[in-house]
């Protein structure tokens, strides 16, 4: 499918790296420029050098998105590279495991930094280059609001904003014509995910536990898949929907796991 997305200007926080670089090498192949921002540049030149290597094209911005002042400073930077910004992928974040009983008030709030006010910065630094294109914003969420996990409260409440920012945002911007959707994504086996998986007493057989309960296949999410859904939704393929969570999952938040 076309998604006329031919020399659009994506931003995707996030972008260097599993779901992020997924979606990036999605926009690329569809003709648009994907700008990755990530805070390490040898990971964002790897991004580009695997793009380029598949015929598309990628720009990146190095920036540390916990600092407020880098937010603004990255959109201005996306402005002065390509003089315009088509759509916003907010993505970036890390399940740092903050829990109730084991974690205190710094860690929690530097978690929220980490994992949702940049979405609102960048969001809010964007918009008025996304009212002149008439741009999209999709937001990359977990599962985690809904299911809950255990032993992750600041990354489950900055995924219940994530969901509330997107249909907020979405009835705020229907007078720009700027739709807002969100991409849910449960099990989707990234270096963060291996990472986690890897914190856990026999690793490989919880992995074989969690992908027995994927009601669809019994396996896990690719990042492709996530990147399929996100990029439509950055597409005017899909210019009549906004306010939308849409779960990429297998079925596995909503269908019963016993299936």
């Amino acid at each position: 499918m076309n998604l006329n997305l031919n020399n659009k200007i994506i931003i995707v926080t996030g972008g260097a790296k599993g779901i992020g670089l997924g979606i990036c090498k999605v926009l690329a192949a569809e003709g648009a420029t994907p700008v990755i921002i990530g805070r390490q540049d040898s990971d964002n030149q790897i991004a580009i050098k695997e793009i380029e290597a598949e015929g598309g094209k990628a720009l990146a911005v190095v920036a540390e998105l916990t600092n407020p002042e880098a937010c603004k400073n990255t959109v201005n930077k996306v402005i002065e590279l390509c003089g315009r910004i088509d759509g916003l992928v907010n993505n970036a974040g890390v399940n740092d495991g903050v829990g109730l009983e084991n974690g205190n008030y710094e860690d929690f709030m530097a978690s929220i930094h980490k994992n949702l006010v940049h979405y609102y910065l960048m969001a809010q630094y964007a918009l008025p280059e996304l009212k002149k294109t008439k741009g999209a914003i999709v937001n990359i969420g977990s599962k985690t609001a809904d299911t809950g996990q255990g032993n992750t409260s600041a990354y489950a409440a900055s995924n219940g904003g994530r969901n509330a920012l997107t249909r907020e945002w979405a009835v705020e911007l229907l007078k720009y014509g700027i739709r807002v959707n969100a991409v849910i994504v449960a099990e989707c086996y990234t270096p963060l995910y291996e990472t986690w998986i890897n914190t856990l007493e026999n690793p490989e057989q919880k992995l074989k536990e969690i992908t027995a309960k994927i009601p669809l296949e019994n396996r896990m999410t690719t990042a492709e898949e996530i990147a399929n859904m996100a990029v439509f939704l950055l597409s005017d393929k899909s210019s009549h929907t906004t306010g939308q969570l849409i779960y990429v999952d297998g079925g596995y938040t909503h269908l019963d796991r016993s299936l």
